[in-house]
């Protein structure tokens, strides 16, 4: 069984296509790999690029594109709507086939140390390859963010980096390295412009705050439509389904007399998670995954 790792770093870059075209030609160079897509998003200024390949690969692959967000970007002068710390925010591995967990931290040491020790940028390692227990949650390690860790590398014993310097990149800032499950970004659109409500309704949903176990959620004005968006990171899909999170947000919504008038995954998500959503919302009774015409021809 020929071996996948799939991997998918998040950029501070949701706007410049030149920018965004130059990391992923880094991704599209190294043999053995295979881009699969970038979902940049404007708004929160953030784009989500993925690729998958062999643990060699993607090693090189993830290290050269780390590389060249360091050259590209610039923190001191990003502005989005969603909380960073690095020109590179996070590489998470995840294991598709061929490989394990374990393989995936083992992956997320390799590259962390070489960025750490070759781009002289601030590494945490998160998720699975956490080495300290409150390093497992991403928004523990991103506390602050790029402004903040600023002021905190170096005095604060808490915030020293796993692999590289004691002090935050000028421009880069720090970057998040970790191994994962599969993660879906699912973020849900409100008919209003008032952000509160948006914020209250994701403080319902986020685990942090007594909501579903598995999900990571915060509420963002987007200016442009005139909407706001609760906009959610599904860390276990399985245990924290999408139809779940959606109708919890829609009964949420309605209290405000407020509507969800659309909803969007970005990047990639697995096929599992959708036809689950589909088996809830059509009330399928007795449907089987055997069912589906692609699982039956991939055997």
């Amino acid at each position: 069984m020929a071996e996948i790792v799939w991997c998918v770093p998040n950029f501070s870059e949701g706007r410049r296509k030149d920018v965004i075209d130059r990391i992923t030609a880094e991704v599209s160079a190294v043999e053995g790999v295979k881009l699969l897509g970038a979902d940049p998003d404007p708004d929160h200024n953030r784009v989500v690029v993925s690729f998958t390949g062999t643990r060699k690969g993607v090693v090189e692959a993830a290290f050269r594109t780390v590389a060249r967000a360091r050259e590209l970007i610039d923190l001191n002068e990003h502005e989005g709507e969603h909380p960073r710390m690095g020109a590179t925010d996070v590489v998470p591995f995840v294991p598709v086939q061929g490989v394990t967990m374990n393989d995936c931290v083992e992956v997320a040491k390799e590259v962390g140390e070489r960025i750490g020790n070759e781009l002289d940028i601030p590494v945490y390692l998160y998720e699975k390859a956490a080495t300290r227990p409150e390093r497992e949650n991403l928004a523990n390690v991103r506390k602050g963010q790029f402004e903040g860790l600023r002021e905190l590398i170096g005095k604060d014993p808490d915030r020293a980096p796993d692999y590289g310097p004691d002090h935050i990149h000028p421009t880069a800032g720090s970057v998040a390295v970790g191994a994962r499950m599969p993660l879906i970004a699912y973020n849900v659109n409100l008919g209003t412009d008032d952000v509160n409500i948006a914020k209250t309704i994701a403080k319902s949903v986020r685990h942090l705050s007594g909501g579903y176990r598995h999900v990571k959620a915060m509420g963002f004005k987007i200016k442009e439509r005139g909407i706001v968006q609760v906009s959610m990171n599904l860390v276990n899909y399985k245990q924290s389904p999408i139809f779940r999170v959606q109708e919890t947000i829609r009964r949420e919504a309605a209290r405000y007399g407020v509507t969800v008038v659309g909803a969007e995954v970005v990047g990639l998500v697995p096929m599992e998670a959708l036809v689950e959503t589909a088996k809830w919302y059509l009330q399928l009774e007795d449907f089987q995954d055997e069912q589906v015409l692609e699982n039956r021809i991939w055997e």
